[in-house]
């Protein structure tokens, strides 16, 4: 089952005739271009056949307002997109849309997790599906998606219902994906032709990477981009992952000394080394991510492991107006490319971190609410139809059955860079960071600082996660 599915995601991402394919983190399309999915229909603005308009199922009785939530905020590619089909539901419906969305990070995943546990959740949520979600989906805070076709039987049918990931509370499908995500490395490849480092390839491995960063510091410049004391995720991830395999980097170790324990260990000690061998910003215990991300589009370090989300943020510091995509810097632009991530052990280069890890629930709080129901429903169906969904994807996944084709032309030249390199991904594998949650991950995530230093030893700060893991 899980080769079917990765196989259909990869389908999915590579045939981008077909799809048009990430937290965290404003370009919808190519500079100059609309987003068609956005705008209304020509039957919604001028009376036109009902049935070219092909309107969700679901429709409200009269003028409702929805709470919606989502992570389509700040840097995220999606922010705008957003914005224009919330706009055009609006005017195709009548409805309005009370938008309190924010960028995804953990104060924003406690503030969700506090909403629902006071009774303020809103009536749509944009969400992950993993961990996260356990809490509301156990208190019955959200519907299924077989619920909801109990009165809406076409809910959500347009969705290959492989790739819909289920929950991890009941196995049940809540949560109606939009747009995956992949997790790689971009590359300001100016420093590169600085240092005299050639672009790194399909069989770039953690050896060929070390030489190059040492080429890279040599000339001046900081190899890799990352704020160690404030968002190592990435990182945490990866070194992990390059002493597994993806048919183990899904598993929680059951103490440190097991085989996965001892992988986790290693990755936090590669992690120390690169720190050591002074290849990361000299800040980078007390920088933000905000600013390495800035050294990076300014040309000061030259490798950044980051998510999809973050092509809309290189784009905009493209951009004389980071708002306006009319006004990209083509020539700036074309110094970043996006590659994969230097492999290690049996983890090849090509095997990444992705997935649909995100998708719209439907809370019970506006199921139960009649003036809402079906207004929920429908902005679920419109945000998640056939074509809307594509303009979200852009160069990442979907779950759509049958995506409308798209021009890649359409795209600017670091999104056409993204979908030459998702084609030659071997795997996709979820991060396992989103099944160690909350305090299992204090010990290594704010613990890195003292790791990398010293201070702490990796097989102590590991155990200590996996205590908290297995004892909540």
């Amino acid at each position: 089952m899980k080769k079917r599915v990765i196989a259909a995601m990869l389908a999915g991402i590579m045939v981008l005739s077909v799809t048009a394919c990430g937290n965290s983190s404003n370009t919808p399309a190519a500079a100059g271009t609309e987003t068609p999915a956005a705008a209304p229909t020509e039957s919604a603005e001028e009376g036109g056949d009902a049935e070219a308009a092909e309107q969700p199922a679901a429709q409200p009785a009269g003028p409702v307002e929805l709470t919606v939530t989502t992570t389509f905020a700040g840097e995220d590619t999606n922010a705008q997109n957003y914005k224009d089909a919330v706009k055009a539901w609006e005017e195709q419906t009548g409805n309005t849309v009370v938008d309190t969305s924010a960028t995804s990070d953990e104060t924003f995943k406690m503030r969700v997790a506090t909403d629902f546990e006071t009774g303020s959740e809103p009536d749509v949520l944009f969400f992950f599906n993993g961990a996260d979600a356990n809490s509301f989906i156990e208190a019955d805070k959200v519907l299924s998606i077989d619920e909801i076709r109990t009165e809406y039987p076409e809910y959500a049918t347009n969705m290959n219902e492989d790739l819909i990931p289920g929950s991890l509370v009941d196995g049940k499908k809540y949560a109606i994906p939009v747009n995956g995500y992949w997790e790689a490395m971009f590359v300001n490849t100016e420093i590169l032709e600085a240092a005299g480092v050639a672009m790194p390839g399909e069989n770039y491995t953690m050896d060929m990477f070390n030489a190059d960063c040492e080429k890279i510091k040599a000339a001046g410049y900081t190899p890799i981009a990352a704020a160690l004391g404030n968002i190592p995720h990435y990182w945490w991830e990866f070194a992990i992952f390059n002493n597994q395999s993806p048919d183990t980097h899904l598993e929680i170790p059951a103490s440190v000394e097991d085989t996965n324990g001892q992988a986790w260990v290693s990755g936090m000690n590669d992690i120390k080394e690169l720190y050591e061998l002074g290849y990361f910003p000299d800040n980078t215990l007390s920088a933000t991510d905000d600013e390495t991300f800035a050294m990076f589009t300014d040309g000061k370090a030259a490798f950044l492991i980051d998510g999809s989300w973050k092509v809309g943020g290189i784009v905009g510091s493209c951009q004389s107006d980071p708002e306006d995509p009319s006004t990209l810097d083509a020539d700036k632009l074309a110094k970043f490319d996006v590659t994969y991530v230097p492999g290690k052990g049996s983890r090849k280069a090509t095997d990444l971190v992705g997935g649909l890890s995100s998708g719209y629930y439907i809370t019970r709080k506006a199921w139960d609410d009649p003036d809402k129901r079906a207004a929920a429903v429908n902005f679920v169906e419109y945000m998640t139809s056939d074509d809307v969904v594509p303009a979200f994807a852009q160069h990442a996944a979907s779950a759509l059955k049958n995506a409308p084709e798209v021009d890649p032309a359409e795209f600017n030249e670091l999104q056409r860079k993204s979908i030459e390199m998702m084609a030659g991904v071997t795997s996709l594998t979820g991060a396992v960071q989103d099944l160690f949650q909350g305090d299992c991950r204090v010990s290594t995530f704010d613990g890195m600082p003292e790791i990398v230093t010293g201070r702490v030893d990796a097989v102590d700060a590991v155990a200590e996660g996996l205590d908290a893991y297995h004892n909540q």
